[in-house]
């Protein structure tokens, strides 16, 4: 398998080169660039493209909110996955918005950052475990119309307990419906949204408007 270039994105220069160190170790991962400003990032994007960037949210001058989206419109195939952290939950929904990949705390192990990776390369969401439970905790539905071709109300209200956090019987019991029809809703909201798991929903769920941090 070809080796992974990945592009790191952060204005603290001791994180960058600590998390760039780390990579470098691992057998699967080639070039490492760095950048620590979403200009300087877009600019050197014109010469080399990753497979996969690392950005960091709040950045002086342009964010990553910004950031993201200005790279999405020249390379809407890009993966990025945002460095967050505990304070930044305002920005979740901006970022998914924006088109991130996923949520990768920065205090981290690089186990996982080797999780997030094989994720979005397979064409999956990747949500560090602390952030869906800091995200679920506070989700709230927005009432909507439902559109022709997207979720029905049903499937957009089972949706919404998935989101947080409630396993199918749960759901069953506090919508009165059997479990066999809450894992029929279930399995066709991942073929629905093209979802992988719970993380993947969420994502679809905060892009599509159907809840909201």
């Amino acid at each position: 398998m070809d080796k992974l270039s990945v592009f790191l994105v952060d204005d603290h220069q001791l994180f960058r080169e600590g998390l760039k160190l780390l990579l470098t170790n691992l057998p699967h991962i080639g070039k490492v660039w760095l950048a620590a400003s979403g200009s300087e990032f877009l600019e050197a994007l014109q010469e080399e493209v990753p497979d996969v960037v690392f950005m960091d949210i709040e950045m002086p001058g342009m964010n990553g909110i910004e950031t993201t989206e200005a790279a999405l419109l020249r390379y809407p195939a890009l993966r990025i996955i945002a460095l967050s952290m505990y304070g930044e939950e305002e920005y979740y929904t901006k970022m998914i918005q924006a088109g991130v990949k996923g949520f990768i705390l920065k205090s981290s192990d690089i186990r996982e950052v080797e999780s997030a990776l094989a994720s979005v390369m397979e064409g999956k969401n990747w949500f560090s475990q602390e952030i869906v439970a800091g995200l679920v905790s506070n989700l709230t539905r927005r009432k909507r119309q439902a559109v022709p071709g997207e979720l029905t109300e049903r499937e957009a209200e089972v949706l919404y307990h998935i989101c947080k956090g409630l396993s199918n019987k749960q759901i069953a019991d506090t919508l009165f419906l059997s479990k066999r029809t809450v894992d029929k809703h279930r399995e066709n909201l991942l073929l629905k949204t093209g979802s992988k798991n719970t993380a993947g929903l969420v994502m679809y769920a905060i892009q599509s408007g159907i809840i909201e941090l």
